[in-house]
């Protein structure tokens, strides 16, 4: 493999410009042209499927066993579920969202006319000056945060009067900050395993080499609502490669700084013959990776499954941590993923 090598460079820019695309579960358009625009010029088949997907086929050396490899673009976000009386906006979230951790966050209000309101996630009680101990002991829920929008509003009918409705899309910011080989921003999950999938097209293509069978790339849809990876695979695919965050935290062994191969998550284990390859591989390679489970966890892999599919499913990604959360990991883990899904791609 010493002729296929990672364009570190490439795929920290790739990957900051995907963090910078909103893209919560549901409105993934923009950033699912963003990567089929990143595609063009190598020897790719690029489809788009009705529900959004994009896949990139790899003609192989072989097309006896093919092969596909899963990372989503979709994100955690939320929506508008009711514009309030006080001309505030309260919200329904967009998968596992965790709202004790997007008090304050800044966000952007996408109308349904396609203009940006610009505002804030609060506490309905944010005062400490009004409401006093009330302000802090407040649970975190859908219930006691609202967008305060940052235009002179003070009640339903002048909100609404900016085009804002219920069912529009609210963008969180990922506030994205890069130091001492770290990243940290929201929703690397999954866009972290999103640039190491096509920093790995990008090794092949640049060293001029085929993958050992066809393999289908694809960029998930709806993964954080669970049903990402239930279509879009050719048929005749033997095995799933899923490429998801690694949950580092206490009890866990995954580390920032590593490649993790997951053996079990919520629900069940993954296929022992596919992690005991992708194990070799990582020891032939020289690269230092963990081995977890993760109780609270779920895959696209998983879902294809669900769907019925008679496939084998490996679970791989750097370890990420403050999972669903403000996340953080480093450009080790990033450039070990990619080596090890370089290194599949190419073994027999």
């Amino acid at each position: 493999m010493s002729n296929v090598a990672v364009d570190r460079e490439y795929l920290m820019d790739f990957l900051v410009a995907l963090l910078e695309i909103p893209s919560p579960t549901g409105d993934t358009e923009a950033a699912i042209d963003f990567c089929n625009q990143s595609l063009k010029g190598w020897p790719l088949e690029m489809r788009k499927t009705e529900k959004g997907v994009l896949t990139a086929t790899l003609q192989g050396h072989a097309q006896d066993r093919p092969r596909a490899m899963t990372a989503h673009v979709d994100t955690l976000g939320a929506m508008v579920k009711e514009v309030k009386a006080n001309g505030r906006l309260k919200l329904t979230h967009l998968g596992g969202l965790n709202w004790a951790s997007v008090e304050c966050e800044s966000v952007t209000v996408r109308t349904f006319a396609g203009d940006d309101i610009p505002g804030s996630i609060m506490p309905i009680k944010a005062s400490l000056h009004v409401h006093g101990a009330e302000a802090s002991e407040i649970k975190r829920e859908a219930n006691s945060l609202e967008v305060r929008i940052d235009a002179a509003v003070n009640n339903a009918d002048e909100a609404k009067s900016l085009g804002i409705q219920v069912g529009d899309f609210v963008y969180i910011h990922p506030r994205i900050e890069r130091h001492n080989g770290f990243i940290r921003s929201r929703f690397l999950d999954d866009k972290a395993c999103v640039a190491c999938m096509v920093a790995a097209i990008k090794a092949l293509a640049d060293a001029r080499v085929l993958p050992a069978q066809r393999t289908t790339f694809h960029f998930s849809t709806y993964e954080e609502v669970g049903h990402g990876g239930a279509s879009g695979f050719p048929q005749d695919i033997v095995e799933l490669l899923t490429l998801d965050m690694a949950a580092v935290g206490e009890g866990q062994t995954s580390e920032e700084s590593k490649l993790t191969i997951c053996t079990k998550d919520t629900g069940g284990p993954y296929h022992l013959g596919f992690k005991r390859r992708l194990v070799a591989l990582a020891e032939a390679e020289g690269i230092d990776y963990r081995l977890d489970i993760y109780p609270y966890y779920g895959s696209d892999g998983e879902a294809f499954w669900r769907s019925g599919a008679d496939v084998a499913v490996g679970l791989v990604g750097p370890g990420i941590d403050g999972s669903h959360s403000y996340e953080r990991t480093h450009e080790n883990a990033l450039v070990d993923t990619t080596r090890l899904l370089i290194a599949y791609l190419l073994s027999k």
